[in-house]
């Protein structure tokens, strides 16, 4: 349904790629954003570039950027990360990617997320699947806590907040976890890699297109109380099957320490 739409935004990410790839690995100027988040030359000039092609091509639809904010409006929204993981981007760390998605009625509904120095490029529309690099993606099969893969974002964030309990556990009982941020840790749940990953805040455009991807690929992405993922969410990504089981005891931990803390 939405293809058209799929192939100009895997067009975007792959010129973004290129200008992204000009500056990685060399010398180039990061600044700290008012909220103390990085952002580079290549972040600033990526944007830029998007939201001219976006703007020459569909003029009617809004756009939304880490960068510069929500231009325009209507039922049409791209959604865009020029450089999701700018500290890896900054620090040589090859794991980063342009995110950029579709929603219509605040849905995603196509996705994509081009990692060049990694040679990786993920995309999805709504009804069409998920691929890499053009081939297929599915999630995996695995149906227990203890046979699965977790992936996490740093732990400082997730362990120092109200679920830190219950997903130290969960990771204890996992078969093996590892810290695999931003993007890729979702894309490797989408790939059937992984199987969980915990993520406890993400803006919109680090959640928009990874999301239409993971669903796609056969997997569920909620926030850590089971609803919908919205700009500051946490989000949870898992290969559906252990979705339920995994929100259930979040849910458990949460609410056994709101009652220690009211008594």
């Amino acid at each position: 349904m939405f293809e058209e739409e799929l192939a100009f935004a895997a067009r975007l990410a792959e010129e973004a790629g290129r200008i992204a790839m000009r500056y990685f690995g060399h010398e180039f100027e990061v600044r700290l954003k008012p909220d103390r988040t990085p952002v580079t030359e290549a972040d600033t000039a990526i944007e830029a570039m998007v939201r001219e092609r976006i703007r020459e091509r569909y003029p009617g639809d809004a756009i939304l950027g880490e960068e510069n904010g929500l231009e325009g409006e209507g039922e049409r929204c791209w959604i865009i990360d020029p450089i999701d993981g700018t500290k890896n981007f900054a620090d040589g760390v090859q794991v980063w990617a342009t995110l950029i998605a579709l929603a219509v009625a605040d849905e995603p509904v196509v996705g994509v997320a081009n990692a060049p120095a990694l040679g990786e490029r993920y995309e999805a529309a709504r009804g069409a699947g998920a691929r890499l690099n053009g081939s297929p993606i599915h999630v995996s099969t695995a149906d227990r806590i203890s046979r699965s893969f977790i992936v996490h974002s740093d732990v400082a964030e997730w362990l120092a907040g109200e679920y830190g309990q219950a997903l130290r556990e969960i990771v204890l009982e996992a078969r093996r976890d590892r810290g695999y941020g931003d993007f890729w840790g979702h894309m490797l749940v989408a790939r059937g890699s992984a199987d969980v990953m915990f993520e406890p805040e993400l803006a919109t455009w680090d959640v928009a297109a990874v999301q239409v991807v993971v669903e796609e690929a056969g997997g569920t992405v909620t926030t850590f109380e089971g609803e919908p993922p919205g700009h500051g969410s946490s989000a949870l990504t898992t290969n559906g099957l252990l979705h339920d089981e995994i929100v259930a005891r979040l849910r458990h931990a949460a609410a056994a320490r709101e009652d220690g803390g009211s008594r």
